[in-house]
């Protein structure tokens, strides 16, 4: 067994976990040691078929951390977004809300980008700053509660190691261990529906509009990347989802064909289909002795807004200032004041995202004609009011609120 001290231990290496080491490391430099222990890291990522958007804010801080440049090629802008409202059986889908994509002159409020080569490009990135990544998951001391005192937090690695951090930052998705360790309990539901995922090709192309097409059982959206090829995700109730996972392929293309349509030629089913239970919980506290939630660890929302991973995001350059704030005052960065900043900044901004989500979900997931119509014309009244409209745009793009630096472009 090897002992060694870092000044932040971060579980899970996802995007949430490299995209905060890097961070970090690139404010504070290599007098300040930053560890990511994941026993994903070091696979090939080639097998995560996933994509996911990027809103402007969040680029920005990949802009600015030196990430974004290694991807740019391969994302996909949003340059325009549809949304309609029907029933799966209409003829027509009427087009009640558009979006023009650029919130700035030459600045989508989106990109898609596919997860493998955005996780490859931060693992990349932290490894030429000096982050420590290590292939193993962490435990904490194997107790049921992580064994912390005046110098640190101490936790134990798979591969033997045990590693003392004086912060330990829990990115270690909507399961954590170290949040559940820490006896940091969560409040919320699942939704009677689950998600779909898949890329399909199509004939023609998109020309980088995305769409979402609210049906009565939730969502189905379709996200533009790179070449002739979108993203679905696509939302049923649960027992129609598994219905539809278990159909054979030519059945499965029909009924996403029949939701799809034909407006942009013929299509094929190019990537796994995937199915993700969909719920909303967010956890009581963001914070323990010496520990700090991100993430899914901390919070998880509907994704009928798309908005999932970038409140991560959000996460993690609010604790990378507060970190960096901290540290270059002399601070101890797992001082229980320094992290109740990061609490304070981020909580309400959380419970907002998750509150609207929730609502937009049972506004538009169902199945009442008097439901419809109110929605329809606060749709169509939004359409037409160029300084609202800019609004929904700003936030989509999370650059509404209280934004860390990184959000803004601005280096810690």
């Amino acid at each position: 067994m090897v002992r060694s001290d870092v000044d932040v231990l971060i579980a899970g290496g996802g995007f949430a976990g490299l995209t905060l080491a890097t961070a970090l490391r690139q404010a504070l430099g290599p007098g300040f040691a930053v560890a990511v222990a994941d026993p994903a890291l070091g696979a090939n990522h080639t097998a995560d078929e996933r994509a996911s958007a990027i809103v402007a804010a969040a680029r920005r801080l990949f802009d600015t951390i030196g990430v974004w440049q290694r991807v740019e090629a391969e994302a996909q802008p949003i340059l325009d977004m549809v949304v309609t409202d029907s029933k799966l059986t209409d003829a027509v889908r009427p087009v009640f809300l558009t979006f023009a994509g650029e919130i700035e002159p030459g600045e989508p409020f989106a990109h898609m980008v596919e997860n493998r080569l955005l996780v490859d490009a931060l693992a990349a990135k932290a490894a030429e700053l000096g982050v420590d990544l290590r292939a193993a998951a962490v435990s904490l001391q194997g107790s049921s509660s992580p064994r912390v005192d005046d110098g640190g937090v101490q936790a134990c690695l798979s591969d033997g190691d045990v590693l003392s951090a004086r912060l330990l930052v829990a990115a270690d998705g909507a399961r954590s261990a170290i949040r559940s360790a820490s006896g940091i309990t969560t409040y919320g539901w699942e939704y009677e529906q689950a998600a779909i995922v898949t890329t399909v090709a199509h004939e023609r192309d998109h020309h980088g509009r995305a769409e979402e097409h609210f049906l009565p059982a939730g969502p189905f959206a379709v996200l533009p990347l790179k070449g002739r090829r979108s993203s679905i995700v696509w939302t049923e109730t649960k027992s129609e989802a598994e219905r539809i996972m278990a159909l054979p392929d030519s059945a499965f293309h029909a009924e996403l064909e029949g939701r799809f349509k034909l407006h942009l030629g013929f299509l094929n089913v190019v990537g796994r289909r995937r199915c993700h239970p969909v719920g909303f919980f967010v956890a009581r506290a963001f914070i323990a002795d010496r520990i700090a939630l991100v993430g899914d660890a901390a919070h998880v929302i509907h994704p009928i807004a798309g908005q999932g991973l970038n409140m991560g995001l959000k996460d993690v350059a609010a604790l990378a200032e507060v970190v960096v704030d901290a540290v270059r005052l002399g601070l101890d960065p797992g001082l229980e004041s320094v992290l109740e900043r990061y609490q304070r900044w981020r909580r309400f901004d959380t419970m907002a995202m998750g509150v609207a989500t929730d609502g937009l979900n049972r506004l538009f997931s169902n199945r009442s004609d008097v439901l419809r119509s109110v929605r329809d014309i606060g749709l169509g009244l939004v359409d037409r009011i160029p300084n609202l409209k800019h609004l929904f745009i700003r936030e989509a793009a999370g650059l509404v609120g209280e934004l860390p630096k990184l959000l803004r472009g601005e280096v810690l």
